[in-house]
């Protein structure tokens, strides 16, 4: 009996062949979009994360003091007074203080196994000055053998060398987005104007390009440099970075470094959650699409199998006549639903494929939010390719029900009288 039915599916949908592949192919390029867009985003936000996990810190211990001490005015005695003395001010910076001791703590053997390297830092906003340009941007302070193991800078110099960095006093290495506003080169002087109003002259030691947009809109300088800058003496920084082994799992040992160190410890989740919202958003609306697109790819299926079961009423109800029950019927039609589907979405899936294939080919440097890439970052997981041609034949078969019910209500007697046989 399901080779009859098979055969009988296999004559109708062959039976109108250029309404089949219109709806073929509507279901075909629906595949096709939802799958090339799905790996747009995921492979988006997978770039993202491994471009911040081997580029940036894994966490980030800033110069926020934690639990601090509350101080009681109304616990003093009744004839006790409190006074508010230089209220209007300049908050106190932000700073680590002795950050000496805390690398003590980091390189122990209790953080030995889960801290892979340690960076001290000090960031300055600053105003760099080439010429008849100047553009406001972040001046980082580091020690560029630590940094090195943070950030794999060296691997991303597009000029310049870490050996030229070492060798120059006043070395700055300037992110490509800088040099490009500023129109700098290799060996250019720099002015640099610290928040205090002070101007000192720095040399270019290098070149830098990230593709994370922050990171390549800002300098680098010494330690020691940036203390200047910034107008901290030499026990102070304004944090440190860190990498660990885990990078996916650091909640806890960011955690755990606040307890010992009593400073506030990020973890590189918490400082880029704002994108990874974004990301999850995007992700959701792009769900939200699979759902439309199919319904409207299951309308199309519905339509081609309304028409079928309106011109072949009476070979139906012969059908029926010669003992093809109701249920028969509509599996008979489901079924054609089924196969319109897998057809449609089999062959998006294909072609998807090729889009895939064709956008992450191209070398077109695009900003992609965060980060500048050169091509489209595309994910090739063939989980997105199962889930929406699963989802696309559901559909497609639900949609089926729709005629399929109409065929098996259909009354033999009545449809072979009106048919004038």
């Amino acid at each position: 009996m399901f080779r009859t039915l098979f055969d009988i599916a296999i004559r109708h949908i062959l039976g109108r062949r250029r309404q089949t592949l219109t709806t073929m192919l509507a279901v075909s390029v629906s595949t096709m979009v939802l799958i090339t867009t799905i790996s747009l985003t995921r492979g988006l936000l997978d770039s993202f994360t491994d471009t911040i996990i081997d580029a940036a810190p894994h966490i980030s211990i800033k110069g926020e003091k934690i639990n601090p001490v509350p101080t009681n005015l109304f616990g003093a005695a009744a004839s006790g007074a409190a006074f508010v003395a230089d209220h209007i001010g300049r908050d106190e910076p932000e700073e680590v203080r002795n950050y000496g001791r805390i690398l003590e703590i980091i390189s122990s053997p209790a953080f030995s196994g889960k801290v892979t390297a340690a960076s001290p830092f000090v960031d300055s906003q600053i105003m760099a000055v080439k010429g008849n340009r100047n553009q406001p941007v972040l001046l980082k302070g580091m020690e560029i053998d630590r940094e090195e193991r943070i950030s794999h800078i060296g691997r991303s110099l597009v000029s310049g060398d870490l050996v030229l960095f070492r060798k120059t006093p006043d070395a700055l290495l300037v992110g490509r987005s800088v040099a490009n506003d500023l129109g700098l080169e290799l060996n250019d002087q720099i002015t640099i104007i610290s928040p205090d109003g002070k101007s000192r002259q720095g040399k270019v030691a290098g070149i830098f390009f990230t593709g994370i947009n922050a990171v390549d809109s800002s300098i680098l300088a010494s330690l020691k440099l940036g203390q200047i800058v910034e107008g901290l003496p030499p026990n102070k920084v304004t944090g440190i970075s860190l990498k660990v082994t885990d990078p996916l799992d650091d909640a806890p040992l960011a955690r755990e470094l606040e307890r010992m160190t009593g400073y506030r410890c990020l973890t590189w989740q918490e400082e880029n959650e704002s994108v990874l919202v974004l990301f999850k958003r995007i992700g959701s609306i792009v769900l939200s699409l699979v759902g439309f697109v199919g319904v409207v790819s299951g309308f199309g299926v519905a339509n081609i199998l309304v028409t079928t079961v309106f011109e072949k009423s009476r070979d139906i109800a012969i059908m029926k006549s010669f003992g093809f029950s109701s249920a028969q019927m509509v599996g008979l039609f489901v079924f054609e639903g089924f196969l319109v589907g897998l057809g449609g979405a089999i062959a998006g899936g294909i072609m998807a494929t090729g889009s895939i294939g064709l956008l992450a080919s191209l070398h077109i440097e695009s900003s992609q939010g965060p980060l500048t890439k050169s091509g489209f970052s595309m994910s090739w997981n063939p989980w997105y390719f199962f889930f929406v041609i699963v989802v696309t034949v559901i559909i497609s078969t639900i949609a089926a029900a729709i005629p399929s019910i109409r065929a098996a209500r259909l009354e033999p007697v009545k449809v072979l009288r009106e048919s004038n046989l």
